[in-house]
């Protein structure tokens, strides 16, 4: 029976409320000031753009979990996606939503600061450190201003310390019942999220992996648990740690391809059977077309090894010079080359060695892997050949040519066997777009490959196309994808001529697997490699401990109002001593304890231990990998690294408190000084809110009092 009264009791946490309450303040006050294009918003905008318009592109920086959280804040706002990105400082039409835009990264930003209040006291430390590390982070000038644009740490530093959280609760839950395992499933959750904002989470999930590790390892040596408890709590934390992350981490990539849908300017980067799939592009070209290679096919065939350009397999009416510059001899037959661009020229038609006929026959009669065909050239009527002459750039191979009887005793070689390398069976039929298939010289053995050397002037700058050994070369870029193919029609050279200029397009649709798109957008991703170029304000690792650099992000384009990328100078140097002093303490700890003498209790040296691991471990983690990376690297990508700093600092000073000081006075002095810490990292904010927030407007004598190190670059205009 229902028993009344109904009491329902709610316990509050006031500081927690109100710590949160100035964080939305700090991070969404005036959220759409500026308006205009700040810094990186130039990069990250056109991925939003594209996203509102369903185009597909690749980003190399990262997965695209992050892009989707911007995109998701711009069209809930209404964006249309119809703005140009292209230079920093632009001005946002008037309809353009700029708050939303920007909420959802601020959003995460304020969120952060709460969230290290419950990390410090999950690490089991008192509200009062807590509090002063909520203080340090709220008080951050990079951290808020790195909160109120269009960009990603903010939402990385969320779901890193999201993921520390969830876990920390779920280790220190005391109950029994199976609902603490939400915890651990939030944990996953969020780390998968972290990873699929930025590869760098993944340095940060790994080290929870060992934290959790440790974990487990000790429950597995409790004699107090049962085999069947310890059993049915490993498999749930393999579960949520790593297969819910790694489901979760392909679901972001599945919303991501059904999104864009659309072809982009990215299309090339991928293979042929990718941009077939997309809406447009490629597949206004290839759709309908004939699925099955056969002899009399007409066809175009792309390197696999023409990453990022592509190119295709291409001839034209022009020989190789009878001496090479450096007087070596040629066969002085028609060029063969790899051609960046659609021509009429990259036609090849596929031909029965056993027939004259250049047309597919009613039935067609497919190509099998194994068989042996030969390739005329489209426009010339030349078979495609090889021999013993070394290749013009690269003499190592051998020359592939149009092969012209020249009556010197150099008889034709120009039979060529089909492998497919990606076929199911051994009788694979050669597939358009969707087989890659190797094409071996049946006299030599040598496969035919692009070996991306450029051809001097007389071959036209075109890329140089050899026969190649296979146990001299690797076994990667040796592949060919029938691009564009119709079966071919006219044996006559001049109706063949005509045929060949026209479109192959039909409306049909084709479409490859979820896994293959997936596997490949991966491998791009990882392998793919912009050209980096030195930026003005970019920084190296060492540079970030001191800040000596800042970064411009914003100058209005008539007055001295800007947005700078600056640190809080007095938090930013207490994180580093308190760094310094953690590994100091840990050392005399350590030794200390190896001689026998122990001066915390066990749990006291547990809970330090713990700091370290999360704190310490997670510093390192977040900033060591940046030491051996060769990129073009900013400060903002050390503010991960740097709140940790902001966590260890107050439960350090607690520490020190209550296990390294006895005396009344001593403590009474370390009450004060953090005071002052604290007081100073007060004004030092509030005298850099002017370049954190933009406003209100500086003159040029109070901004060059706020350079307060010779290497920033603080703009004013002289008025």
């Amino acid at each position: 029976m229902l028993q009344l009264p109904l009491v329902v009791t709610v316990q509050v946490d006031l500081v927690l409320v109100l710590i949160t309450s100035l964080a939305f303040l700090t991070r969404l006050s005036w959220l759409s000031y500026p308006n205009a294009v700040v810094f990186d918003e130039v990069y990250y905008g056109q991925f939003v753009s594209l996203y509102v318009k369903r185009i597909f592109f690749i980003d190399d920086s990262g997965p695209p979990l992050g892009h989707m959280i911007l995109a998701l804040g711009a069209y809930l706002g209404g964006f249309d996606g119809n703005f140009v990105w292209n230079r920093i400082g632009a001005e946002y039409p008037v309809g353009m939503n700029v708050w939303s835009l920007r909420l959802l990264p601020a959003l995460c930003g304020a969120l952060c600061v709460p969230l290290g209040y419950l990390l410090a006291l999950e690490l089991k430390f008192s509200h009062v450190s807590a509090l002063g590390a909520a203080l340090l982070l709220l008080l951050e000038n990079s951290l808020i201003v790195q909160s109120r644009f269009l960009l990603l740490e903010s939402v990385l530093i969320f779901f890193v310390l999201l993921a520390l959280f969830s876990y920390l609760r779920f280790q220190n839950s005391t109950s029994s019942s199976w609902s603490r395992y939400s915890w651990l499933l939030l944990c996953g959750v969020s780390c998968s999220a972290a990873v699929g904002v930025k590869y760098m989470g993944l340095f940060s999930y790994l080290l929870l992996l060992g934290v959790a590790s440790v974990d487990t390892w000790s429950l597995i040596g409790d004699r107090a648990v049962s085999h069947l408890s310890v059993c049915v709590q490993c498999f749930c934390r393999v579960m949520c740690l790593l297969v819910v992350p790694a489901l979760f981490y392909i679901f972001w990539f599945y919303v991501h391809l059904s999104v864009l849908n659309h072809s982009g300017p990215h299309d090339q980067l991928m293979s042929s059977a990718f941009q077939a799939s997309l809406k447009g592009g490629l597949s206004r070209i290839t759709k309908g077309q004939p699925l099955e290679v056969a002899y009399g096919s007409q066809v175009t065939l792309r390197s696999s090894a023409s990453q990022p350009v592509p190119c295709w397999l291409h001839s034209h009416k022009a020989n190789y010079p009878v001496r090479y510059g450096n007087g070596r001899g040629s066969s002085h037959q028609q060029q063969v080359t790899c051609y960046p661009f659609k021509d009429v020229n990259n036609w090849w038609i596929i031909k029965d060695p056993n027939r004259q006929e250049l047309v597919v026959d009613t039935p067609p009669k497919p190509v099998h892997h194994g068989d042996v065909i030969q390739l005329v050239h489209g426009m010339s009527s030349r078979l495609l050949n090889s021999h013993d002459v070394a290749a013009p750039m690269s003499p190592h191979a051998q020359e592939v040519s149009g092969y012209i009887d020249f009556n010197i005793s150099m008889p034709a070689q120009n039979l060529w066997r089909v492998d497919i390398s990606n076929r199911e069976a051994k009788s694979e039929v050669w597939k358009t777009i969707l087989s890659e298939v190797r094409l071996v010289h049946v006299n030599t053995s040598a496969v035919l490959k692009m070996s991306g050397m450029s051809l001097p002037e007389w071959g036209f700058r075109q890329l140089e196309v050899v026969a190649e050994k296979t146990f001299k070369t690797h076994s990667s870029g040796l592949g060919w994808t029938v691009e564009e193919h119709r079966y071919g029609t006219s044996q006559e050279q001049k109706d063949r001529e005509v045929e060949l200029h026209s479109p192959t397009h039909i409306d049909v649709d084709r479409k490859i697997s979820f896994w293959s798109k997936f596997v490949e957008l991966q491998w791009k991703m990882l392998t793919l490699k912009q050209e980096e170029s030195e930026h003005k304000y970019s920084s190296g690792p060492g540079e970030w401990l001191t800040m000596k650099t800042n970064i411009a992000y914003w100058l209005h384009t008539s007055t001295n109002a800007q947005i700078h990328l600056i640190g809080n100078l007095v938090s930013w140097g207490v994180a580093h001593l308190s760094l310094l002093a953690y590994q100091l303490l840990a050392v005399i700890y350590l030794l200390r304890r190896r001689r026998g003498f122990k001066d915390i209790s066990d749990g006291a040296w547990e809970q330090f231990v713990r700091l370290g691991c999360v704190c310490v471990g997670s510093w390192l983690v977040n900033f060591v990998p940046f030491l051996l990376m060769d990129k073009t690297l900013f400060l903002y990508h050390y503010l991960p690294a740097l709140c940790y700093l902001h966590l260890l600092c107050p439960a350090l000073m607690e520490h020190v408190h209550t296990h390294l000081l006895s005396s009344p006075t001593h403590r009474r002095v370390l009450h004060v000084c953090i005071l002052g810490v604290l007081l100073y990292v007060f004004l030092c904010y509030w005298t850099f809110c002017p370049l954190t927030y933009g406003t209100p407007e500086l003159s040029a004598s109070q901004l060059q009092r706020l350079k307060w190190r010779d290497s920033w670059d603080i703009l004013y205009r002289r008025q």
